[in-house]
């Protein structure tokens, strides 16, 4: 699963670094931008959600399928567009039903998220010499709440 994991992040990594470093996506942040993909996105959704499911995470997600999946959340960079939501619209469109589709979505969230947290710290390091114990304790509290989150959510779908 590490594997897949790996490859579903790659397109982001890429695409990321590449508008991380030209600055290129501050010039889609914007009130406009962002309220169209986010109802462009979230119809999209929607359809995807009306799809007949008959794959089952374990037996049919493979390297072509998380590939896809990762080509997907490349979108997730637009301002606007949820990452999870695109994720769990690909995979709903890939008929993995709803439990896996999030499942998927979770699973890819852990190296960008931290990635991005990455970034985040290093740039805030660069800044301020303010880079003390209430950052750590930040992170490390973001963590432990996001983990939780996850573990209960997935149970939350699970049942619905």
């Amino acid at each position: 699963m590490l594997f897949l994991i790996t490859i579903g992040s790659v397109p982001v990594v890429i695409v990321g670094a590449i508008l991380y470093q030209t600055n290129l996506i501050s010039y889609l942040r914007n009130i406009e931008i962002i309220a169209w993909t986010t109802l462009i996105f979230a119809i999209l959704l929607y359809f995807a959600d009306k799809v007949k499911v008959n794959r089952k995470l374990n037996a049919r997600l493979d390297f072509k399928t998380i590939f896809i999946i990762g080509c997907f959340q490349i979108l997730a960079l637009i301002p606007g567009v949820s990452r999870s939501g695109i994720v769990i619209t690909a995979g709903r469109f890939l008929e993995f039903n709803r439990y896996d589709s999030t499942k998927i979505s979770f699973y890819l969230s852990i190296p960008v998220i931290a990635g991005a947290s990455f970034l985040g710290l290093k740039d805030l390091y660069k800044e301020s010499t303010d880079f003390n114990f209430m950052i750590i304790l930040t992170v490390l509290l973001s963590y432990i709440f996001s983990y939780f989150t996850i573990k209960y959510f997935l149970i939350f779908v699970k049942k619905i």
